[in-house]
């Protein structure tokens, strides 16, 4: 499917021509929309909010270990910090951070969202990633894995552009997100899967001796 324009994206988002509110695309706080939508994307910002992995306290990330996200669990594991805006945040050299968007999105159904970094950053080693798609029918703020590359530490400032959202039609508004992720406020430690039947069977499995 092609890539929605400026045109489009407005569109997308207009009350009257979409009808309903979960009908239409929303993004919010929207602060300068003629700045932040561009040709073919809309720009979004970095919150204040971050979860930082506790290297000192474990050994090695056992997947098996956090199954169960309560809060024990996950001190152990990571560490949430919270600037103020207008306060950097300081991500050092080869170091990962898990942020969010400062807006809060929502997706229609009929609609879904690639998130890409901006090249300003990437030009300064800062690599933006996250589940790369947004699905129809999302909702929250979207989680940014956020990591430097390069040699020296960088100062990220919340509510500086960090990322663009790049919006495709999909073939139907009947499939929407149904994931375990549902109305992030913020950014949000991984939760495994690992009740399922096929990841029980997988990790069950004894490698054969030769």
């Amino acid at each position: 499917m092609s890539v929605l324009t400026s045109k489009e994206i407005t569109e997308w988002m207009d009350a009257k021509k979409r009808g309903g509110i979960e009908k239409r695309l929303i993004i919010t706080p929207l602060i300068n929309p003629k700045a932040s939508i561009g040709a073919s994307s809309v720009d979004v910002r970095l919150g204040n909010k971050f979860i930082l992995m506790r290297r000192q306290s474990f050994p090695v990330l056992d997947i098996k270990y956090v199954k169960e996200p309560n809060e024990d669990n996950i001190a152990k594991f990571q560490q949430s910090v919270r600037c103020n805006y207008g306060e950097p945040f300081v991500l050092h050299p080869h170091q990962l951070v898990i942020g969010s968007t400062f807006e809060y999105v929502s997706i229609p159904g009929g609609l879904m969202c690639y998130v890409i970094g901006k090249s300003t950053w990437g030009r300064m080693g800062l690599i933006i990633a996250t589940a790369t798609k947004v699905d129809p029918g999302f909702r929250g703020c979207i989680t940014l894995e956020i990591v430097n590359e390069g040699e020296i530490p960088v100062k990220l400032y919340p509510g500086l552009p960090i990322a663009q959202l790049v919006f495709h039609k999909t073939s139907n508004e009947q499939d929407v997100y149904k994931g375990k992720y549902s109305c992030p406020i913020g950014p949000e430690f991984p939760i495994f899967d690992v009740e399922k039947k096929d990841w029980q069977f997988w990790m069950s499995i004894k490698r054969k001796q030769p």
